[in-house]
């Protein structure tokens, strides 16, 4: 199976000027770990997590105060959609983090989770069990 198949789409984009607060709520909203933030007058392409909202407010950030523009990890590992799933999560593992950016030239696809390959890897291990 491929990236194509077991990423999550539409993605949740913020922009760098949301507070964290905003962006912690859209993406309790959606029910994702992640959001991509496209900032046109910055660095192009980041994304910022669930674990940067808590490593900020950790610190004692105000969250309605706070923007996102200061917790954006710019330097993001990318996803091809027809990598296999086994090399996404060898990229998670050797990275350390649980998101990619699934992008196909500069077009943003999707998103893939640590959460969205054991969604699939246990659907799979169920229908294996079931044809038993």
């Amino acid at each position: 199976m491929h990236v194509r198949e077991a990423m999550s789409k539409p993605v949740l984009m913020v922009g760098p000027q949301h507070t964290l607060r905003q962006a912690a709520q859209l993406m309790a909203m959606r029910r994702v770990g992640s959001a991509i933030v496209i900032d046109p007058d910055g660095e192009g392409l980041g994304i910022m997590t669930e674990r940067d909202v808590l490593n900020a407010i950790g610190t004692g950030l105000d969250p309605d105060v706070e923007q996102c523009a200061n917790h954006i990890t710019w330097d993001v590992v990318y996803a091809a959609p027809d990598w296999s799933l086994e090399e996404a999560a060898m990229a998670m593992a050797r990275g350390g983090f649980r998101h990619l950016v699934v992008l196909d030239g500069d077009d943003v696809l999707g998103i893939i989770s640590v959460r969205d390959l054991m969604r699939v890897w246990a659907l799979r291990r169920a229908e294996a069990a079931a044809s038993v």
